[in-house]
């Protein structure tokens, strides 16, 4: 993690917020570092800048630090819906209601942070292979 606590200050600084030198705000640098780490590297088609990473982990950690545990959330399927209808309620599936990434919350500032370097939600990165025999064949 190239994301400091004083990384942090500086940053929250120039946006006028204030983060603590203290163990919460290290603690949810941590989380926030996991959270990019693990929703966000992953896809990315090509390297972020160290600076667009540091950023995000920066932009998690202070959604980590107001309400800790933000980004894991445990849940249900039937969770993931939506109500559609008053009247007698009805409830909708909102999307693919399976799988962790249908309930972690997303950041839109992160998302459009990661968004030029990163794959289309449910794409998988395109692979480049030899057409023709194998050596040895």
């Amino acid at each position: 993690m190239t994301a400091t606590v004083e990384g942090w200050i500086a940053y929250a600084a120039a946006r006028g917020d204030t983060v603590a030198d203290d163990a919460d705000s290290a603690a949810a640098l941590v989380r926030g570092s996991d959270y990019v780490a693990r929703f966000y590297l992953n896809r990315l088609t090509s390297s972020a800048p160290d600076q667009v990473v540091d950023e995000a982990t920066y932009e998690a950690a202070k959604l980590e630090l107001t309400n800790p545990g933000f980004f894991s959330k445990t849940y249900t399927a039937d969770q993931q819906k939506v109500l559609t209808k008053v009247g007698s309620i009805q409830w909708t599936v909102r999307g693919d209601a399976s799988g962790a990434e249908a309930a972690t919350p997303i950041s839109t500032t992160i998302e459009a942070m990661f968004y030029p370097y990163m794959l289309e939600r449910g794409k998988t990165p395109a692979f480049l292979m030899s057409i023709g025999r194998s050596p040895g064949l």
